[in-house]
């Protein structure tokens, strides 16, 4: 059986040498198919936003049915959540769900998957937990820090729930970036497992087995196929949910909205 493994493994398509950095030391600048795979997805997605956008008419076509039902389940969401003070922040989430669920639909079309790659996934928890802190200074100052600072709790333990509400919010990121890669890659992982059964099956490798085996192996690869683009939409829809749970808590810090 393939190595299961494999198809997360970054290969250079590209090279263009070696430099050396501070810190890191010497590093490989190549485009990569992890580069390809996020490419694609950014192509899609403009080109599908261009296509939705292009001939807008008063009642709308498939192509634009689908557009702007993502676009209103996403407005739906920052407005539920964050209220009238996320429609500023709308543009931000509908660009990562969009782009993220582009990626994931990718992975299921092509042999590599941008969002199994922790890299990538920790990337968007950074850029999210940047945007926090920008927000959160910008727009409090130093009022930002009663984020950590609960009302109503006892003064005697309210150094420990400080504590614990500063360590929330920095693992807040952590658990966008760990949720979304580990969903992806474990998904791909039990679909080349059952991928490889039916390989073993047909084969005969294992004989008068091969055949019920073959045959159970590929239901399950089939539904194994139908459930991860299930999960794909569900972990772009989560992490644009959590996005914005994270954004609300700084932008309406102090007040209900």
């Amino acid at each position: 059986m393939a190595d299961p493994l494999h198809q997360f493994k970054i290969e250079p398509l590209i090279d263009f040498g070696t430099v050396n950095l501070p810190v890191v030391g010497e590093q490989q600048i190549a485009f990569t198919n992890s580069h390809l795979a996020m490419t694609i997805a950014f192509g899609l997605v403009i080109l599908f936003l261009q296509l939705v956008t292009a001939k807008a008419t008063v009642v709308p076509g498939r192509m634009q049915s689908a557009g702007e039902t993502l676009f209103g389940m996403i407005d739906g969401i920052v407005d539920s959540i964050i209220g009238h003070e996320g429609r500023k922040l709308f543009p931000f989430v509908f660009t990562v769900f969009t782009f993220i669920l582009a990626m994931n639909f990718i992975g299921l079309f092509l042999t590599f998957t941008a969002t199994s790659q922790i890299a990538v996934t920790a990337t968007f928890g950074v850029i999210t937990i940047l945007l926090v802190l920008a927000i959160g200074f910008a727009k409090h100052g130093l009022g930002f820090f009663k984020l950590f600072v609960p009302s109503g709790v006892p003064i005697f333990v309210l150094p420990f729930v400080v504590i614990i509400e500063f360590v929330s919010f920095l693992l807040r990121p952590i658990t966008l970036t760990l949720r979304l890669f580990g969903n992806m890659m474990g998904g791909h992982v039990a679909l080349k497992v059952f991928a490889g059964f039916v390989v073993i099956g047909v084969t005969g490798a294992v004989g008068w087995l091969g055949l019920p085996i073959a045959l159970l192996s590929m239901g399950m690869t089939v539904g194994l196929t139908a459930l991860e683009f299930l999960v794909a939409f569900l972990q772009a829809f989560v992490f644009a949910v959590l996005t914005c749970i994270y954004l609300n808590d700084v932008v309406n810090l102090g007040h209900g909205h």
